[in-house]
């Protein structure tokens, strides 16, 4: 089991990025939550991982905290929750919120990421509150130990990119563009962009 990478940052396109680690790239998938995290490409960065082994693949999951890794680990023991939903989750929302979802039996916010229809989001509550019953926030650190902010690119560019990881992360194409037009992605970058988008997407 791959339990922790440390390497180079190689290149990042939500939800997936590239860690060079003495010679070898490693192919990594990642929630939006560990994105914001995520120093410059060209950057050192330790990630939490979790290997998942089929007979028709080798996926590796990556964290920028043992708390999200943990939720992660999870949420894939509920039934009908693979690690795309599991990734998706995490992008929509914090551990944290998350977390209070289930406590609060908020169904409501739930249902409104990708995925999750109401059946799920109860099997979510139901499955996952004592397993929550411990929780205690824990906010990630930045994946190297610094907030650092890639700088933003054409807002047409990061728009596409935008729209391309939040299909990558469940929603149809026809909704993810309409999420990204509804925010100001003027002078941000893909992520922000995103973080935006989802941020919408969960309150309404």
């Amino acid at each position: 089991m791959i339990g922790r990478i440390q390497g180079i940052l190689v290149s990042k396109q939500p939800p997936q990025l590239l860690v060079d680690v003495h010679g070898v790239g490693y192919e990594i998938e990642a929630p939006m939550s560990t994105f914001y995290q995520l120093p410059e490409v060209a950057q050192p960065v330790i990630l939490h991982t979790h290997l998942v082994v089929r007979e028709d693949a080798q996926q590796l999951y990556g964290f920028a905290s043992e708390h999200e890794r943990r939720l992660f680990r999870s949420l894939i023991r509920v039934n009908g929750v693979g690690a795309k939903l599991a990734l998706a989750i995490l992008s929509g929302m914090s551990a944290d919120e998350f977390a209070r979802c289930v406590h609060d039996d908020d169904s409501r916010t739930l249902v409104q990421l990708p995925g999750v229809g109401k059946k799920t989001a109860e099997r979510l509550i139901m499955e996952m509150r004592d397993r929550l019953a411990d929780w205690e926030s824990d906010s990630p650190a930045p994946a190297d130990g610094t907030v650092q902010r890639p700088p933003a690119a054409g807002s047409r560019e990061a728009d596409r990119e935008a729209v391309s990881a939040l299909i990558a992360l469940g929603y149809k194409p026809p909704e993810a563009s309409r999420m990204v037009q509804s925010v100001d992605s003027e002078g941000r970058n893909s992520e922000d962009i995103i973080r935006a988008a989802l941020k919408a997407a969960v309150s309404r």
